[in-house]
């Protein structure tokens, strides 16, 4: 989750399997023996009201419930990350999609990005408005990219901004959303509250020390800190990995910001195991969009996790490539996170709060 004033508060999450499947059809066949498929997600990092932890919890579970669904049926893990998404993102609670935080202008503008562990394909989504599910559309692009060029020999996009991404996504058959249908009583509450505490900031201008005190002050006051960034990663029944993220973006940003949640290799990351990588990968982060994008957190930590020691691999990598960005980090308040594999009977979710906080899971 990302406020007005908040310094970096990153989370991640990664799944890997180890490399004893020596080939692609012992892997098929291993995970069709009924052993395998997995879906975790969460809720976005930051401040979440506890009036509403069921809430976010029961989100959870119905997106983990929805991949797991998908995945019995035979799709890829990259539909199944899809349709997790779209059930994060039609929670009125979370930053993304419904509920979205306004920004500057009071309008929602929504990123979101997805990537195929199979074929490193990836689609996504910034800026965009009137879509109540942007990972749909970064799933579409994804898709008709994987179709090959179009015609006259034009390479597909797999990156659309703003009107383009809205007119691109109602041509392929994703149904439009009124902006203002996207907003929710609750984030209409924490628009109005943050642009009183702006307009107030700006007559104190009486010195910078007071002026960086009063922002600063804002940050936890009110539960007006909204919800960051939701995602998911999710391993299908034939070894597949996926992710996803979503994201309305800072509260009060500028129009036309896109955070990590959109950026490549920033807001989630997927990568199956090759003859070059050991480990199956699949990265979601959250929290403040610009570190992130600088550092290019999900690729990274998805490097990290191709040494033998993968923990003290990534631990590394965040100490001597990412410690700048953690210096004046804080812990995560609260943070929901839900899991569910293909032989559960259901999710479970649960709040998380760490100053680093790492899922990982060996499928062997």
């Amino acid at each position: 989750m990302e406020s007005l004033q908040k310094s970096a508060e990153e989370q991640q999450y990664t799944l890997y399997k180890d490399n004893s499947w020596p080939n692609k059809q012992e892997s098929t066949n291993h995970y069709k023996s009924g052993v395998g498929g997995f879906v975790l997600v969460h809720a976005g990092a930051g401040y979440h009201s506890e009036s509403k932890a069921k809430e976010y919890k029961h989100a959870c579970k119905r997106a983990c419930q929805q991949a797991v669904d998908q995945l019995k049926a035979g799709a890829l893990a990259v539909e199944a990350v899809a349709a997790a998404l779209v059930e994060l993102e039609d929670s009125p609670f979370t930053n993304a999609g419904m509920g979205s935080n306004l920004n500057l202008s009071g309008e929602i503008e929504c990123d979101a990005s997805i990537m195929d562990g199979k074929s490193l394909h990836y689609g996504a989504v910034g800026a965009i408005s009137g879509i109540k599910n942007p990972v749909l559309v970064a799933h579409r692009l994804l898709s008709e990219a994987q179709k090959g060029k179009l015609s006259a020999g034009r390479i597909p996009p797999c990156f659309l901004v703003g009107r383009g991404a809205h007119d691109w996504a109602i041509s392929h058959g994703v149904p439009p959303c009124p902006s203002e249908k996207m907003a929710t009583k609750f984030s209409l509450s924490a628009y109005k509250r943050n642009k009183r505490k702006m307009e107030l900031a700006e007559k104190m201008d009486t010195g910078h020390n007071q002026t960086k005190k009063s922002r600063q002050s804002s940050g936890n006051e009110n539960g007006l800190e909204c919800l960051d960034t939701v995602g998911a990663v999710v391993v299908d029944l034939q070894g597949n990995v996926a992710a996803a993220v979503s994201s309305g973006g800072l509260a009060m940003k500028h129009p036309g910001r896109v955070g990590q949640a959109a950026h490549y290799g920033c807001g989630c990351w997927a990568e199956n195991a090759c003859n070059m990588n050991p480990y199956s990968t699949a990265v979601s982060t959250s929290g403040c969009g610009e570190h992130l994008i600088r550092t290019m957190l999900a690729r990274e930590c998805s490097a990290s996790m191709q040494s033998e020691d993968a923990h003290q691999a990534l631990l590394e990598a965040m100490q001597n490539k990412f410690i700048m960005e953690f210096l004046w980090s804080h812990t995560t308040e609260s943070m929901c996170v839900g899991y569910m594999s293909a032989q559960d009977s259901k999710a479970k979710a649960s709040p998380c709060a760490n100053e680093f906080f790492t899922l990982s899971t060996t499928l062997a």
